[in-house]
């Protein structure tokens, strides 16, 4: 079990009521299983439109459960942004 921190930005930190929060998960998929117990409602929507930076590397496509997470970790949530 690896222990990180999950940074939430735009929509998702607003959903969450919080910039960041602390995962003890194995993979990508037990910390967002984690998050969604914690935060029901508003953030379980939003992730489902979010993208994901593990350690700053993209998730992409990649199934959630095929993620590791490392210790000292750091899970970006990104929401779909507007503009650029």
């Amino acid at each position: 079990m690896a222990t990180g921190t999950i940074r939430y930005w735009a929509a998702a930190k607003s959903a969450a009521k919080t910039a960041e929060e602390a995962y003890s998960a194995r993979t990508l998929a037990e910390a967002l299983d984690a998050v969604r117990e914690r935060h029901p409602g508003e953030l379980t929507r939003v992730l489902q439109r979010c993208s994901f930076l593990v350690d700053e590397q993209p998730v992409g496509l990649r199934p959630h459960e095929s993620v590791p997470l490392t210790e000292g970790g750091t899970v970006e949530v990104l929401p779909p942004f507007a503009g650029g």
